[in-house]
């Protein structure tokens, strides 16, 4: 049975053939796009390609990058506040702008820093995971679960338009890319797990506030 892993919807889907073979669904209450599970990578798979990529402070593109995240944050954030990096990958880079910037901030990857400090954050960013994430509903919860109420989380990924363009799509490319959001989905997003959205002025970047009462 095909459970969509945003909104766990059993129901409406649409079939998308991809490259190679591959397959997705569109779940048509969430509008979440996601890859058929027999394609998932394992997690030797998912590693070795994190480790391929090129990032860290001295690399200036990949600064710049971030600071799309960083930048529409900054009137919610402030020095007192403790923050966390979630998927941060091997090269934890957020964190150490942000420590440069006066702000506190730790980091979290499943594969290279696993451990997590028994306590709750005042602002989390998830910049490029969010599409990694096998079962985000499950990882939406464990996020919501690490922020203190009024909290904020600052998102970056790229959000699917079409789904005549879904298919050569560069973001589709990525095999550690499994799940595709859209606008929509993350209007779903805040409303299921009780989040207010903030406008951020970017198409890649999606702010949310936890509701002071959560």
């Amino acid at each position: 049975m095909t459970i969509c892993p945003l909104c766990l919807n059993k129901k409406s889907f649409t079939i998308i053939e991809g490259k190679n073979r591959i397959t997705y669904k569109r779940c048509e209450v969430c509008k979440l796009i996601f890859i058929d599970s027999c394609f998932l990578p394992s997690s030797t798979d998912e590693k070795k390609r994190y480790l391929t990529h090129k990032n860290g402070i001295q690399q200036k593109g990949y600064v710049d990058f971030l600071m799309q995240a960083i930048e529409p944050a900054l009137p919610y954030i402030n020095t007192e506040m403790q923050g966390l990096d979630f998927g941060c990958g091997p090269n934890p880079t957020l964190s150490e702008m942000l420590g440069q910037m006066g702000y506190s901030c730790s980091n979290y990857d499943p594969f290279f820093f696993p451990t997590l400090p028994d306590k709750k954050y005042d602002f989390i960013f998830a910049t490029e995971c969010f599409e990694h994430f096998f079962f985000p509903a499950k990882e939406i919860v464990r996020i919501k679960n690490l922020l203190n109420p009024g909290g904020i989380l600052i998102v970056m990924t790229e959000t699917w338009k079409t789904t005549e363009r879904f298919v050569n799509w560069h973001y589709v490319k990525d095999p550690t890319h499994v799940c595709f959001f859209h606008d929509h989905s993350f209007k779903y997003l805040a409303d299921k797990f009780k989040f207010k959205q903030i406008e951020s002025n970017s198409e890649r970047v999606f702010m949310f506030k936890l509701n002071a009462s959560e």
